[in-house]
């Protein structure tokens, strides 16, 4: 059996690493990547002694399948949790940087009087986000925009205020577009099972604290669970789930490394982009840029959703027709080293966020080295800044040294930095965040009803069942399940947990 992996992203890789890995007799798998290189967005380079992350920093480590695949790729032990201290995150107000109410996560508080302190909001945003207490719960079926459920349940002084601007940094979307149900799925189940969704919080937070202190007196791994779910609904944090985030000692790269150490280097192939894919009865003939030819049994798409459709324009025009409607946002990352010195802010936490009614230019910046140990020598400050998404996606056409300006300006009026740094690192992505629009969930059922059609050929990536790198791992590996035929192969997503 033969089988192409068209896309080196994690999810090709991890497509082709679960082929490999299935022992499957007889079986002769080809990677082939457009570009010079493997790992997609994941990219880590060292700059003068920092180590800088051109792409995601970080994975959930809630979401299991990322952190199962570098056990068995021996580099489990190399995984870092987030630093103890100063997991929360401040939010952009009227020009001036102000902390999360401590247990405010995502969308919700999960104590009452930090949120009665907080001087984000008005009495009467604060009075609309507590109705949460006793309104109804929504319907349980169809679909509904993240940004109205949030005003639905708390009010648009928590949408604008606190989810836009979190939901920007990770969707770099619109919440007035994304779908509840695709996005986070979780606040919907919260409300469906427990009506309001501040009650729901509170309890998993009371759930987590007695966990942790029922571990107290057990094994060491049931410590670690325990504080694990502390961590991810407690007190002592803010904004993101930062006590589920981990990365690698020495950057996101580690996992891409470990793959390609575990694949076949003769059948990897870089600046190798697939122009054709043609159906030849129960088999798939693939043509390559430079000239190479290949008919195989098997092919997997491990690209974004857009070449996807390119290549199946021909095949069949349901799934072209699909694909090619998920639109994309694009983002751009500049990293920027400052001596400690230079930089009066305390840098008291993991980053910021920055709501869309500043009306500002930068969507969130990551203190990195304060989110991660190691990350840049003692005495600098390694800070990575995010442009672009669907609000903004004009900016972007900006060279990179109006980019630049701008983010100095930014960081300038923000955190009072005038220094120049001592080095950047700029990342351009373009239309590299699939939208889950509302409906998501709906399209991804009909692709995946198109997709039995055609015996043999998968798809994967981040355009189907969740952004995250975790959610590309195993989309990958479901993608390798199905082209092996697998019992639940044809899925593109799993129910959500």
């Amino acid at each position: 059996m033969k089988v192409v992996v068209v896309g080196g992203g994690i999810a090709g890789l991890s497509a082709a690493h679960r082929l490999t890995e299935s022992g499957h007799p007889g079986l002769e798998v080809t990677l082939l990547e457009r570009s010079d290189r493997f790992g997609g967005t994941i990219r880590t380079v060292e700059r003068e002694g920092c180590l800088v992350e051109l792409g995601p920093d970080s994975f959930l480590t809630s979401k299991p399948w990322l952190s199962d695949l570098a056990g068995r790729l021996g580099v489990a032990d190399r995984i870092i949790p987030t630093a103890r201290t100063h997991r929360r995150s401040h939010v952009v107000h009227r020009g001036k940087l102000h902390p999360l109410p401590d247990g405010f996560l995502m969308m919700a508080p999960t104590r009452l009087w930090p949120m009665v302190g907080t001087s984000l909001f008005s009495w009467k945003g604060k009075a609309r986000c507590a109705l949460d207490l006793v309104l109804p719960r929504g319907s349980a079926t169809g679909d509904e925009s993240l940004g109205a459920f949030v005003r639905r349940r708390f009010g648009g002084e928590v949408l604008k205020r606190v989810v836009q601007p979190l939901i920007g940094g990770i969707y770099a979307g619109d919440p007035d577009t994304l779908s509840l149900k695709a996005t986070i799925p979780r606040f919907f189940e919260m409300e469906q099972r427990h009506r309001s969704v501040i009650k729901a919080m509170v309890a998993q937070r009371r759930a987590a604290a007695k966990q942790q202190r029922g571990a107290s007196a057990g094994s060491t791994a049931a410590k670690h669970r325990g504080q694990a779910s502390a961590d991810s609904g407690g007190p002592a944090g803010s904004g993101a789930r930062y006590g589920e985030l981990a990365s690698f000692d020495r950057g996101m790269e580690i996992i891409v490394q470990a793959l390609l150490q575990q694949l076949p280097s003769d059948a990897m192939h870089t600046q190798a982009e697939v122009t054709r894919l043609t159906r030849d009865g129960s088999g798939w003939n693939l043509a390559c840029g430079d000239g190479r030819d290949y008919h195989v049994d098997g092919v997997i798409l491990a690209v974004p959703s857009r070449h996807a459709a390119e290549l199946l324009h021909g095949t069949d025009s349901g799934l072209f027709e699909e694909l090619a409607a998920i639109p994309h946002a694009s983002s751009a990352v500049m990293n920027l080293a400052y001596r400690r010195s230079d930089v009066p802010h305390p840098l008291d936490c993991f980053g910021f966020v920055v709501p869309a009614v500043e009306g500002r230019e930068i969507i969130a910046c990551t203190f990195s080295s304060v989110k991660f140990p190691n990350r840049a020598p003692e005495g600098l400050v390694l800070l990575r800044v995010f442009l672009g998404g669907m609000l903004q996606q004009e900016l972007l056409r900006s060279d990179d040294e109006v980019l630049l300006r701008i983010v100095r300006g930014e960081l300038r009026d923000l955190m009072g930095i005038e220094s120049e740094p001592l080095h950047t690192e700029l990342a351009r992505y373009p239309d590299a965040m699939p939208q889950y629009l509302v409906g998501h969930g709906r399209r991804v059922e009909r692709i995946e009803s198109l997709l039995g059609r055609h015996p043999g050929l998968a798809l994967a990536g981040n355009a189907y069942g969740g952004v995250g790198l975790p959610d590309c791992v195993r989309s990958g590996e479901q993608a390798a399940e199905r082209v092996l035929g697998g019992t639940d192969a044809a899925r593109l997503t799993e129910p959500a947990s």
